[in-house]
């Protein structure tokens, strides 16, 4: 289940509720990546399916660390189970976080 790593009973019912309506919104946006990148037969065509993947993967990642948040667990938790310190872990998904509400891309390079 994409929720194991949350205590969702921790979380308040609408906060469940959006979870698992993300995490299902995710799911199927990783399944359809994963399908692409099954059956295509062109480099581009692969790499556009790994691309949306690791979109997918990184907004359900940012999802489950705010359900995390919302929990009540610290940072220090989610730093742990990533190597990172507290700090680390609040650069990383703090900025995420803050470009998924603006809707926007960091620079493309060249």
């Amino acid at each position: 289940m994409l929720t194991s790593g949350v205590n969702i009973s921790l979380t308040g019912a609408g906060c469940r509720y959006a979870v698992m309506v993300a995490s299902k919104s995710l799911f199927r946006r990783i399944t359809a990546a994963l399908g692409a990148l099954d059956v295509a037969d062109e480099p581009m065509s692969r790499l556009d399916a790994a691309r949306r993947l690791r979109e997918a993967a990184e907004e359900l990642e940012a999802a489950q660390v705010e359900a995390a948040r919302k929990a009540g667990a610290t940072w220090s938790e989610i730093g742990s189970c990533y190597g990172l310190t507290k700090q680390g872990a609040q650069q990383r998904f703090r900025a995420a976080r803050n470009q998924a509400k603006t809707g926007t891309a960091g620079p493309e390079p060249g």
